[in-house]
Order: structure tokens, then sequence, then C-alpha cells
């Protein structure tokens, strides 16, 4: 497995996907050799934001942390623990998160390494198992560090976290529910969230059964009309990221918090989840008892 690089850029940049695959290697897949540092860095474009939030330093420590926290546990485990914390660290936009130079750049240039000890299979019938080049170069919800930074961006409500948590200790919600473009749709998400919250819904086969009732009955219903949010308040955003050189690094035991930009209805919520559970206890699940 190889090392954190020796030489950590100052500060984020971007990394083209183009300029990202030449650097895709089967030695670096394997954990076998690291990225040719030097070279890779030269091929970046540089943040012009100069803020606490695009040093790599904290975001590194962080990564770090992580490693250190469930090392002797499930690596799988760390997901529910980075996910508000990245959030909280980077203070990102979601025209910026959108951005995947950003992403490529943290998994090539400044975290490889963590890469490699979250996703590369511990066991594998084939002899020198690899990571998927998708976890350093994807789409967001596939991408080592995109998908977490999504799904605490997705899932928390307003400044809370928590519902991001349960979502990311969930590998079936990351793998297949954050691919859904209703889950944009803030009371949606937290429905859906609440169903796995309160042992509605369980098992990775229940999850992906809900996955598609939920996507299914979007095409037919306005989920808008039925749970209508409030319009979102940008201004709670904007200063949360200006707070970012002001800000202390995010706690290691209790959560941090996102922006303040308010939680969703409750009413909303209530509302849609009695409405996803009628259309989940109807659903095909295979290996579900029928009555």
């Amino acid at each position: 497995m190889i090392d954190k690089p020796d030489h950590l850029p100052e500060r984020l940049a971007l990394l083209a996907d183009i300029n990202a695959a030449k650097y895709l290697s089967a030695g670096l897949l394997t954990g076998q050799e690291a990225p040719p540092y030097i070279a890779l860095n030269k091929v970046t474009e540089p943040i012009e934001d100069m803020s606490a939030r695009t040093e790599v330093g904290r975001l590194r420590d962080l990564l770090d942390l992580a490693m250190g926290e469930f090392d002797d546990e499930a690596h799988t485990k760390a997901d529910a623990w980075l996910a508000p914390r990245l959030h909280a660290t980077l203070r990102l936009t979601r025209r910026e998160a959108a951005d995947a130079r950003l992403w490529n750049f943290i998994a090539l240039a400044v975290a490889p390494d963590y890469v490699l000890w979250r996703h590369l299979p511990r066991k594998g019938h084939r002899s020198r198992p690899a990571v998927p080049a998708a976890r350093f170069t994807g789409p967001h919800y596939t991408q080592a560090f995109a998908r977490l930074w999504w799904a605490a961006e997705l899932f928390r409500d307003g400044k809370d976290y928590r519902p991001a948590v349960v979502a990311c200790g969930n590998q079936d919600v990351l793998n297949t529910i954050l691919r859904l473009d209703v889950i944009d749709h803030r009371p949606t998400a937290q429905a859906v969230i609440r169903l796995i919250d309160n042992g509605t819904v369980t098992t990775g086969r229940e999850v992906n059964a809900l996955a598609v009732v939920t996507n299914s009955a979007a095409s037919t219903l306005m989920y808008d009309a039925l749970a209508e949010d409030d319009e979102w308040d940008g201004s709670a955003l904007s200063t949360w990221i200006a707070e970012a050189d002001s800000a202390p690094p995010v706690p290691r035991r209790a959560l941090p918090e996102g922006p303040d930009d308010g939680p969703v209805r409750p009413r909303a919520v209530d509302h849609l989840t009695e409405r996803f559970e009628e259309l989940f206890a109807e659903a095909r699940v295979r290996g579900r008892a029928s009555e």
C-alpha cells in the first residue's frame, strides 16, 4: 500500500479528467505505486480562492484522523464519520462541488492513499485486487470523496448533519439512492432517511426497492406539490463559507454544524414518509415473505 504523499501542495487545485486518466496506472489501482506527484501537479489549474477552505493541510489532517479512527474496523464505517466533516471542512457551493476536477485533484494529489485504504478490497478472487478507477475519477455518486460530500449536502437537514450520518452508514443508500435525481428534493431525501432510521427499511434489497418505488412515483406524482419545500436561503450558505477563515477544525466526536439555511418542514416530511411507506409495502422485495 502506498504512503501519504511526501510533499503535499499547499492549496487545492483542479485536475482535468484527461490529465487525471494518465496517472490511473495498474500500479496505482492495486496500491503498488504512487502517482508521480511532481508531474501531476504541473498539469493542475490553481484555484483563485486563498481562504482557509482551500488549504490542503486541514483536509489532509481530517483524512489522517479518519484512517486512524477506523483502521481496526470495517473501513466502510469511516463514511458516516467523514462525510459531514468533509462537507464542513471544504465549505463548497454546489457549483464548486459539481466540478469533477476538484475531486480528481484530491484523490490523486492529496489523498490517493486514503482512496486505496477505503476502497481496495481486502480479499478477492484475483491475486492482486484493485480499486475501480471511478473511485479516483468518476461520477459524483461513485468518486471516493465526491460521494461523501454530496451525501452530506443532499441528506443534511439544514445545519443538522444527523440524517446524513444515517445515509452514509448504509452503503446501499450511497450506492443506489444517491444516484436518484429526486433526492434533490429535500423533503423526499428526509422521508427516505426517516424510513431507514426508524427500521421500516433495513436490508440492502429493501433499500433498493425503496429507491425503485420512490423514483417511479416521481414520474407520476409532483413531490413539490405534495410536500412543498421552503425557498432556499443562499445568504446562509454565503455566510457559512465566509466564516471558513475563523472556523476551528471540525470536532472529532461531536458533529459539526452545516450552513443554517433552515430545516425541512416537518409536515412535508411526514406526508411523504406516509406515502413512501405505502408504496414500499406494495413493492416487490426479493426474499420478503408474502402475507
